[in-house]
């Protein structure tokens, strides 16, 4: 059912790519380095990453032995360190998702979105445009990548659009900016400085701007594994609000096939939009993991499990619904979601109910100490 992008022939060495992953222990960027290695295991892969408490080395672990593979802990805002490996590791491909992304975090703490997602891409971008401009006429010195193609992924969010009306049209690749959060406000500053370095210098930057993920490997205080996980512990699942928010969701498994095509097929200086095609209030998203666990998961301290529903008061500037139109990368690539919510969610509860080991040691102090000042 699912399908896979059939880029140019790839399975000769001298057509390899060399692709620096930043935020790649992170959630979508380790499903993405999964998804590389398994698709492209002749392509070399280096993972950057600060490791800060949503990174998690564990989440690469499969791929830790690949010959191919390197993993460096390190800050994408250090500009030696990035020069550095664009040199060493003759980068002819990154892909950016290192990034705050909670926006309840940046709600309380907005300097370290604007360091990360501002500054931080702002060094990327110019440590990648000198080491470009310095590789792109050495065709012989691992090809640049197939077919000499230098990129510069940047993973971006619907946040930065703002918010919808329930009768609203989704948000198209040309919807203003209108970001409502300082996390979203900081996605759109990196998304801004990203064009801009196409079309002043010319650097082969793509963009992509997806609705919300769910999946494996994602840190706890997202909603879904949240929800899980509370629900294994008998605590109450809050919602904010009346529960009427509108999100798209989108699973991480097709949002990495959706990057693969961009990075082999995008067109530089543009923007692709990516849903998943199911727009789920929080409220029914919540039932619907409740009813899963009830399913899945034998002896839960309450059941059944939608008795632990609470309703907490409103997160600031909320935005009541996201949706997406990914027409565009539809017509031009070819690509559509396969996974539907309910196969998807099945999919990620089974993989939170069978990977405890994983998540139990992410409940530290420090993020109970974030919990309770986030739901109090």
């Amino acid at each position: 059912m699912r399908q896979s992008p059939t880029p140019n022939s790839h399975s000769s060495i001298e057509q390899s790519r060399h692709l620096l992953v930043t935020g790649g222990a992170g959630f979508i960027g380790s499903n993405f380095v999964h998804y590389w290695c398994d698709r492209y295991p002749q392509d070399r892969i280096v993972v950057l990453d600060l490791l800060s408490y949503a990174g998690n080395r564990r989440n690469l672990e499969a791929v830790e032995e690949k010959e191919n593979f390197r993993f460096v802990q390190g800050d994408i805002c250090d500009r030696t360190l990035v020069d550095a490996l664009l040199k060493a590791e003759k980068i002819d491909t990154i892909a950016h998702f290192a990034a705050e992304s909670h926006v309840d975090r940046s709600i309380l703490g907005p300097e370290a979105f604007v360091r990360t997602n501002v500054l931080g891409t702002s060094t990327l971008l110019e440590a990648f445009r000198q080491h470009w401009q310095k590789r792109k006429g050495k065709k012989n010195e691992n090809a640049g990548g197939r077919g000499n193609a230098f990129r510069f992924l940047h993973i971006s969010s619907d946040e930065v659009f703002g918010s919808l009306g329930s009768d609203d049209p989704p948000f198209t690749e040309t919807t203003p900016y209108s970001p409502n959060s300082p996390y979203a406000a900081s996605k759109a500053g990196s998304d801004h400085l990203v064009r801009a370095y196409h079309h002043t210098y010319g650097l082969p930057t793509l963009i992509t701007n997806c609705s919300n993920n769910y999946g494996s490997f994602q840190f706890p205080e997202k909603l879904i594994p949240l929800m899980c996980i509370n629900i294994l512990m008998g605590k109450s699942l809050p919602i904010y609000g009346d529960g009427q928010n509108v999100r798209d969701w989108l699973y991480v498994g097709d949002h990495c096939r959706a990057l693969d095509l961009v990075i082999q097929q995008g067109i530089p200086g543009e923007t692709y939009n990516i849903g998943g095609n199911n727009e789920v209030k929080n409220i029914d998203l919540v039932q619907m993991v409740c009813q899963l666990m009830d399913e899945l998961a034998p002896n839960l301290p309450v059941s059944p499990a939608s008795q632990l529903i609470t309703f907490v008061k409103d997160r600031p500037g909320h935005d009541r619904r996201y949706a997406i139109d990914a027409t565009k990368i539809k017509t031009q690539l070819g690509w559509t979601p396969q996974e539907t919510i309910q196969e998807g969610l099945r999919r990620t509860v089974e993989w939170y109910l069978t990977h405890q080991e994983w998540w139990k040691p992410l409940l530290s102090e420090d993020y109970q100490a974030y919990y309770r000042k986030i739901y109090a």
